[in-house]
């Protein structure tokens, strides 16, 4: 049996991640999360599996358990939840990050690392490939997470140099989709949740700001491809939609499908918020790799599953 840890595993895209493991009876499945964000709720359909195991904890701490392979996704993900507690998150990335190579390379563990699109920053270059070293405000109120995940990477990638570890890690763009929370922050499901209770849709600037919107399902089927063993590189993935939409676009597309009274209102722009964001899918296209669900089909599954928790 391979014995799997999945940390942040509660969370919106480590409880998809988990899910699709404990499908595998051939998979002992733990998943630990501290719940800081994530949801005990996302993980119902599990409780009776005999190949799954909650562990309550944080990533920080000591782990004492041996596995085959790590995926790591622990970290607030969202800039309200992020900001929430700045030095939580920074070390959940580098410290809990060093705790897991280290139980890795105890075990001679694969290692799967969830990096994100905002270690490019507000990019100068467009769309963003892996070799593109980003534009980051180190002292910004989004630095907690942009440079803790940056640093995560650095030791990671020197756990691969130096110490021989298994290791991939994959730059993760704007996802969205089901068992996202409803206070998750994030564009997608602010835009919906508030369609659906009709409140006002809030953009923060001009809404010519633009991003790339990843399905979750998408998301899944690109880390699973990354972590075939016939899989080598020497760098990061990016793994999202490499199809753009202005914010504002994004919100008229809710407010039809929802079909709402919502009003749509401006902000003014957030700190260090980037101006544009798209991945370059070169790399991953190599491995035969493409997203499949267009934003509007994932928008009318995600709309559905908010109005089983909302109405």
């Amino acid at each position: 049996m391979t014995k799997i840890l999945v940390t942040g595993g509660a969370g919106f895209i480590g409880s998809h991640f988990v899910k699709m493991l404990c499908k595998e009876e051939s998979n002992y499945v733990f998943c630990l999360d501290n719940l800081f964000t994530g949801s005990d709720k996302n993980l119902e359909s599990l409780k009776d599996k005999n190949n799954f195991e909650f562990l309550n904890q944080d990533v920080r701490d000591e782990i004492s358990i041996k596995v085959d392979k790590i995926f790591n996704f622990a970290c607030p993900a969202s800039p309200i939840h992020y900001q929430r507690d700045p030095i939580f998150t920074m070390t959940t990335s580098v410290t809990g990050t060093l705790n897991l190579l280290n139980l890795a390379l105890l075990h001679n563990s694969e290692f799967f690392h969830a990096s994100t699109s905002e270690v490019y920053g507000d990019p100068e270059v467009h769309p963003q490939k892996e070799d593109y070293l980003g534009n980051v405000n180190p002292i910004g109120i989004r630095a907690c997470y942009d440079e803790g995940k940056r640093a995560a990477e650095t030791l990671i990638f020197d756990f691969k140099r130096k110490k021989n570890l298994n290791v991939k890690v994959a730059r993760i763009f704007n996802t969205y989709g089901p068992n996202m929370s409803r206070d998750d922050g994030r564009v997608v499901s602010n835009f919906i949740v508030n369609a659906i209770l009709n409140k006002d849709l809030e953009i923060y600037g001009d809404g010519n700001k633009t991003r790339s919107f990843c399905y979750i399902d998408d998301l899944i089927n690109g880390i699973n491809t990354i972590c075939n063993p016939d899989v080598k590189s020497e760098k990061p993935f990016n793994i999202g939609n490499d199809k753009e939409f202005t914010i504002l676009n994004l919100a008229k597309l809710v407010l039809e499908l929802t079909n709402s009274n919502s009003n749509i209102i401006f902000k003014s722009p957030l700190s260090d918020d980037p101006i544009k964001r798209k991945p370059d899918l070169s790399l991953i296209s190599e491995y035969n790799w493409q997203p499949q669900i267009e934003l509007k089909e994932g928008l009318k599954k995600t709309i559905k599953y908010f109005q089983t928790i909302l109405l």
